[in-house]
């Protein structure tokens, strides 16, 4: 972590869930990068959606952080079956109305949730952190957060790794730029205005992926990438219509 802020990276994921709130704040103070130039997000796990339980998790991964706020918190999962997911947005835009958080969003939520939260809140998110890469582009849900103004952030934006960067049409490419499949992949984010992901504790992988955002790539080669997505796409089956996370 501290190699890749010291690298250039400057938005820092992390969530409640991935027990390492703290690991994330000890490595913001190592790097001696300014914590103004830094976006930090979390997110609110399943099992608090209750808006009397959110609260204090909200705060205690602030406490975790050891920051005075956090830039951006996301909801994990919709956990529709629960159908708490409201709650949980009202209490992420009363963390945001104390000053806790910046910004609030979502994550791995399907239109219609995002439509409830606007119903019931009048308050769009601003972001909806998604699964998203060349075998499942997500097209159309990402033509709707464009029309709402919704940024687009992916996780897994290389899949599950190995596959996808060793894919023929990304290597094909990737000659013709002196790069390899991967920071194909993520140029292919770019230049359809998602904000990729990635994760990699490699350092001369963090720089690499980082320079990938320097990466042109043709509509042609956009297209042709967008056109490897498949029905079977997801790495998971974690489809946010059904899937419950705690």
């Amino acid at each position: 972590m501290v190699s890749a802020i010291r690298t250039g990276y400057r938005l820092i994921d992390t969530a409640y869930n991935y027990e390492n709130e703290g690991a994330v704040g000890v490595a913001i103070r190592e790097s001696g990068v300014p914590r103004e130039e830094l976006i930090v997000t979390s997110k609110l796990p399943g099992r608090f959606h209750e808006f009397e339980l959110a609260r204090p998790r909200i705060e205690e991964s602030l406490y975790r952080l050891g920051l005075d706020h956090i830039d951006l918190l996301l909801i994990h999962w919709p956990n529709p079956n629960r159908d708490l997911y409201v709650q949980a947005w009202q209490a992420l835009i009363d963390a945001r109305d104390r000053g806790l958080v910046r910004h609030i969003g979502v994550s791995n939520f399907l239109p219609e949730h995002i439509d409830r939260l606007e119903a019931e809140t009048g308050e769009l998110p601003v972001v909806n952190q998604i699964e998203l890469h060349p075998y499942f582009p997500q097209v159309e849900q990402v033509e709707w957060h464009n029309a709402r103004g919704i940024v687009t952030e992916a996780w897994s934006p290389l899949s599950n790794g190995r596959g996808l960067v060793d894919e023929p049409l990304l290597t094909d490419i990737g000659r013709r730029y002196g790069v390899g499949g991967g920071e194909v992949a993520l140029a292919w984010h770019h230049a359809r205005g998602i904000v990729p992901i990635p994760r990699s504790t490699n350092p001369e992988r963090q720089k690499s992926n980082l320079e990938a955002v320097h990466l042109t790539l043709s509509d042609e080669e956009v297209s042709a990438i967008t056109a490897l997505g498949r029905p079977d796409g997801r790495i998971k089956d974690q489809d946010p219509a059904v899937y419950e996370e705690f």
